[in-house]
């Protein structure tokens, strides 16, 4: 059973924007921190941004901050990723993931800490 999926990746220009949709497929989904990560060839999965249950808490890598937005919308089951001022180096496989514990204040980084993933979706800046 899937369920977490990704969607709006794609190709564009840096400069340029997209927005990531991650739609969920799980019971008690608003009871639960969503994630963002990435990753590129040859290196290891990397957290970029996190959003907690109710959305009023969010973090960001430092290389994201201020270009990329996560929100979500817990009715939908949906959490976005909104990308702008792309750069080749964002050019990666990006997932969403859940924080595996409920309710929690904030989500952390940790791969481990999240338990349910999405298959990813491919993300090309190019120069």
């Amino acid at each position: 059973q899937v369920h977490l999926v990704e969607s709006g990746g794609g190709l564009v220009q840096a400069g340029g924007s997209l927005r990531l949709s991650c739609a969920a497929a799980l019971r008690s989904f608003a009871h639960y921190s969503m994630g963002w990560f990435r990753r590129t060839p040859g290196k290891e999965r990397e957290f970029v941004a996190a959003i907690n249950w109710d959305g009023s808490r969010t973090d960001y890598t430092d290389s994201v901050k201020g270009r990329f937005t996560i929100s979500r919308d817990n009715a939908k089951k949906t959490v976005d990723l909104q990308m702008n001022s792309l750069k080749p180096e964002d050019t990666a496989v990006y997932y969403c993931a859940r924080y595996y514990l409920a309710e929690a204040e904030a989500a952390g980084r940790g791969l481990n800490e999240y338990d349910y993933w999405g298959q990813g979706i491919q993300v090309t800046v190019s120069s």
